[in-house]
């Protein structure tokens, strides 16, 4: 398997566990630690998919998720969460993301989503 993956998480350790997970599977894996500087990175990298935390400082996923769709962005976006009442996984999708997981997660199953958002 092949292509870009951002990954967005104010966790490190969260961010480092998918970047390895997704990194053992050949993706090419970078990271940001906040809402702001995913925005940017975004903006201004190609990929494959973005895996998006929802509850970041500066600037919350699902502001970020906003952006990039009034932007015109069309990059596969998966919500990575602890919020997961419905009203929450409404919110995300309404705001344009191609799936939502909630933590606490599998990383099989979320390299699986990955895989499956690359088509």
């Amino acid at each position: 398997m092949s292509g870009r993956v951002l990954v967005v998480d104010d966790d490190r350790d969260i961010r480092d566990l998918v970047a390895i997970k997704l990194e053992s599977a050949g993706l090419d894996v970078e990271t940001r630690p906040d809402g702001p500087q995913g925005l940017e990175a975004a903006l201004d990298g190609t990929w494959a998919a973005i895996v998006l935390d929802v509850m970041m400082p500066g600037m919350s996923g699902i502001d970020v998720l906003r952006s990039l769709r009034d932007r015109g962005v069309q990059t596969p976006v998966i919500l990575l969460t602890a919020r997961g009442q419905e009203k929450d996984v409404e919110a995300g999708f309404a705001a344009g993301a191609d799936d939502y997981v909630t933590k606490p997660f599998s990383p099989r199953a979320l390299l699986a989503r990955v895989t499956a958002a690359l088509g």
